[in-house]
């Protein structure tokens, strides 16, 4: 259970974070955030794209580390720790936003309830798998 969470979860951050670095992003602000980017004037649509853009290329790059370190994540605690802390900084972004902007459509609070189930399982199963010479 604690691979799929971790398998579907990176492979969702691949494709978002390479979707949203240079894929077409008005279908996806219209649909998540149900915003119509040809709303705002030019300068303010383009520094937003490059924030946007820029933070889902680290999205990303997050996911290829973590699936070319999946073993190490798995079986060694300074890797799973790292893992779990960064995966961890999104969900409390998340929870963060709800807290302190207003609850968030169904799609965004769908995407913080299964990243908030998968952390969990995988931080329980990892407690059993970490190697104690790595400890």
């Amino acid at each position: 259970m604690a691979r799929f969470f971790f398998f579907t979860y990176l492979g969702l951050v691949v494709l978002a974070g390479a979707w949203g670095m240079i894929g077409y992003v008005n279908i996806e602000f219209k649909m998540l955030m149900e915003l119509d980017l040809h709303s705002l004037d030019e300068r303010s649509r383009i520094n937003m794209l490059s924030q946007y853009r820029f933070l889902r290329g680290l999205e990303m790059g997050f996911g290829i580390w973590a699936l070319t370190f999946r073993d190490e994540i798995f079986h060694h605690q300074k890797w799973n720790v790292l893992f779990l802390f960064a995966m961890g900084m999104g969900i409390f972004g998340r929870i963060s936003s709800w807290l302190l902007d207003g609850s968030p459509n169904w799609p965004s609070m769908f995407f913080l309830f299964y990243e908030a189930i998968g952390w969990l399982i995988i931080f329980v199963h990892t407690r059993k798998t970490l190697s104690h010479a790595y400890r």
